[in-house]
């Protein structure tokens, strides 16, 4: 059974599912790069998650080493998209969004892995 969502809902998760991400690529490009590296990805992920990271610091734990951090605030938006979302839009089952932006990424691999295989 496929649901369909307002237009209003899917924009939202898009936008925290692609904050999400790229505070996951952050903390992943960390583990093998310094921040103040020159190469264009992890610039770029740096210059546009400093400011969620700054807006998070007074919630952030002082013990947590700093490459951690995105990854910490990563989960913030995970908690939003699986549990308020849901909460806001009246469904008595958490995670009943089921992340539409994973899963129109996940449809088209599976397009593409079909077009590859067939």
């Amino acid at each position: 059974m496929t649901e369909t969502f307002p237009l209003w809902v899917i924009v939202i998760d898009y936008l925290l599912g692609v904050v999400m991400w790229t505070l996951i690529g952050r903390f992943g490009m960390g583990l093998f790069l310094p921040e103040e590296s020159k190469f264009f990805f992890m610039r770029f992920f740096v210059k546009a998650t400093d400011p969620l990271i700054r807006f998070f610091r007074p919630v952030t734990p002082s013990f947590l080493i700093r490459p951690l951090v995105p990854l910490y605030v990563a989960w913030f938006f995970f908690m939003v998209r699986f549990y308020v979302m849901p909460w806001l839009l009246g469904y008595s089952v958490m995670g009943m969004l089921s992340f539409p932006l994973e899963s129109e990424f996940a449809q088209g691999v599976a397009y593409l892995v079909g077009k590859i295989v067939n």
